[in-house]
């Protein structure tokens, strides 16, 4: 059996020294959770921010109320916003951020219930990915978490090429 992707993560952030922050709205903390899951995390892991409500993502992620406005806080644009305003501020290599609909309400006809973006802000570049999962609220909020871990891995993977 492979190992968690949580360790697989850790492993390599700490084989090429890098910092880790993270970014939450719909997860809630639950992507921290599962990198704090891991023994000696603080190697690699600064922190994060929980920011569920707009004054949130404006006042300490410094998303613009421009960007919430015309694009909404479920957007590529929202989540590379968030990406680089933790990264910022807690002066690390490597963002992740999410946003997206858990449900069960929330969702529009354009957005509908499990749309998620999740953003990676590095010195290298930066990255949106939009996934549209099904499921109870905890299946969509779990779904989230693999999906930004998985793309975490590939992106540390692809830098030990």
């Amino acid at each position: 059996m492979p190992e968690k992707l949580e360790i697989q993560v850790g492993d390599l952030l700490r084989q090429q020294g890098l910092k880790l922050v993270l970014a939450e709205s719909c997860t809630g903390g639950l992507l921290g959770g599962r990198i704090t899951d891991v023994p000696g995390s603080s190697e690699y892991f600064l922190g994060g921010v929980i920011a569920y409500a707009y004054e949130v993502k404006t006042s300490v992620l410094g998303v613009s109320w421009d960007t919430l406005n015309t694009k909404g806080a479920v957007s590529r644009e929202t989540v590379l916003e968030m990406g680089r305003g933790v990264r910022k501020l807690l002066k690390a290599d490597v963002a992740m951020s999410v946003s997206g609909i858990a449900g069960p309400g929330g969702g529009t006809p354009e957005k509908p219930v499990g749309t998620t973006w999740i953003g990676l802000v590095t010195s290298e570049g930066e990255w949106g990915y939009i996934f549209h999962f099904t499921g109870n609220r905890d299946v969509i909020r779990t779904a989230a978490v693999d999906a930004a871990l998985n793309l975490l891995l590939e992106y540390l993977q692809g830098k030990n090429d």
